[in-house]
């Protein structure tokens, strides 16, 4: 590379690199600039009431009306009574799981199809609310409203 050329890509970095430069907020060092990502922010982030694994109790008070685009975190509380699962492969394909934390261990997985209790536990489960449609977490095998929960992305 001739001495000519290298001046050139020398000075075709300095120009893109100096209004870089010149952006960037001196009163903090450690500031990119960017803060946090609009949908992981706090301000996109609700909480939803916990769905309770007992034996012959309702799995929630409510159905979930949910919004697309939206973060929420829920609880899954079982109380050891009985073993319970619950599946919902249309609801767990219709989000995008951050996060289940159980017992402190926090678990990224690609997908989910269902959890099961085996005896007393609890873990909270983190994601974003994607494809809209309506879906359903329920106990396998039962046939009761009341253990099944509905739920809505708008």
């Amino acid at each position: 590379m001739s001495l000519f050329s290298m001046k050139s890509v020398l000075i075709a970095a300095l120009a893109v690199a100096l209004p870089m430069g010149a952006m960037a907020d001196d009163d903090d060092d450690d500031d990119d600039g960017f803060g946090m990502a609009g949908v992981l922010s706090a301000s996109n982030k609700e909480d939803l009431p916990p769905v309770i694994l007992s034996a012959g109790m309702p799995l929630a008070d409510a159905p979930w009306e949910l919004k697309s685009g939206t973060y929420y975190e829920f609880e899954i509380q079982g109380d050891g009574s009985q073993e319970l699962a619950l599946v919902g492969p249309e609801f767990f394909r219709a989000i995008w799981i951050d996060e289940i934390v159980v017992e402190g261990l926090e678990i990224r997985p690609l997908g989910l199809d269902s959890v099961e209790f085996d005896e007393a536990g609890e873990m909270e489960i983190g994601f974003l609310a994607i494809k809209p449609g309506s879906y359903y977490i329920k106990v396998p095998g039962s046939t009761g409203e009341t253990q099944r929960l509905e739920i809505t992305i708008k």
